[in-house]
């Protein structure tokens, strides 16, 4: 009789979970599929790029503008949304849909993010697995890099094309900090609250970091080729004043790993990790 009613529990618990799952950011369908998830995921957002089995997904707009319509025609049972004051939650709600928000504004709003999608999914176990193994490789860095010099960092996020004008850079608010910070370095505009702060030259001159980092006009990362790379670091080379030049520490990055707050957070870390102290990755 108790197996029976184990059965029966366990086959209730399966049918709660959704089968039919719209993702609507980079960040959760890299989770999705990090978890498991990727044959239940009907629909995805228009940057999502990875893995490559997100690409034979419906698109479904971007996370910042979600095509309600196009959602609804995939009759999902659960849409997954970053919390955004886009409405389009609401409006989902409206139409009887099951709704998930999930925030990414830190480290660990990432990380609990994570736990979330996957306590909701019916996989808490796989994501506390995941979880764990991101913190382990986090402080593997963190410890790595401990009684290395703090070297400043500027990491650029915009830019207008073709021009050092137009600047946009990584400030404290965003989870990207934390990461700077993990892989031993300082970012320079720590002090600024603001997540992505525009900054003009003549602040980036005064700052003078140790370590340039630009994917200034390379956000949308699909088809960046090693030329353009070369041409933003020859746009850099124009100042030779900055230390970062003089010592060859100019990095033009164009991957998804900087700009998806999701499980590959532990590749950026280690890729700030190479630019500010490849020393210990040796």
């Amino acid at each position: 009789m108790r197996a029976l009613i184990a059965l029966l529990a366990a086959a209730v618990a399966l049918a709660a979970q959704p089968h039919r799952i719209v993702s609507t950011a980079p960040s959760i369908t890299e989770t999705l599929f990090a978890l498991g998830l990727g044959d239940r995921v009907v629909g995805v957002s228009t940057y999502c790029h990875y893995p490559r089995e997100a690409d034979s997904r419906p698109r479904i707009g971007t996370y910042l503008r979600p095509n309600v319509e196009a959602i609804v025609a995939l009759r999902p049972d659960l849409v997954i949304l970053q919390l955004l004051p886009n409405g389009a939650g609401p409006q989902l709600a409206r139409m009887k849909l099951n709704i998930l928000e999930v925030d990414h504004g830190n480290l660990e709003y990432s990380l609990s993010a994570i736990q979330t999608i996957g306590n909701r999914c019916g996989v808490a176990d796989r994501a506390v697995k995941l979880i764990a193994e991101m913190r382990t490789r986090l402080d593997a860095i963190r410890q790595r890099t401990a009684k290395a010099p703090r070297r400043s960092l500027v990491f650029i996020v915009g830019r207008t094309p073709g021009r050092v004008e137009g600047l946009i850079a990584v400030g404290k608010g965003s989870y990207l900090n934390e990461l700077i910070e993990i892989a031993g370095g300082a970012n320079a505009l720590a002090g600024t609250p603001l997540p992505y702060p525009k900054i003009s030259l003549e602040a980036l001159l005064g700052m003078n970091p140790d370590v340039l980092v630009d994917m200034g006009d390379m956000a949308d990362t699909v088809n960046v080729t090693e030329e353009h790379k070369r041409e933003v670091i020859s746009l850099w080379e124009r100042h030779p004043a900055l230390k970062a030049v003089a010592g060859k520490r100019v990095y033009a990055v164009a991957s998804d790993i900087f700009v998806v707050p999701g499980p590959r957070i532990v590749d950026a870390a280690a890729a700030f990790e190479r630019m500010l102290h490849p020393e210990t990755t040796q």
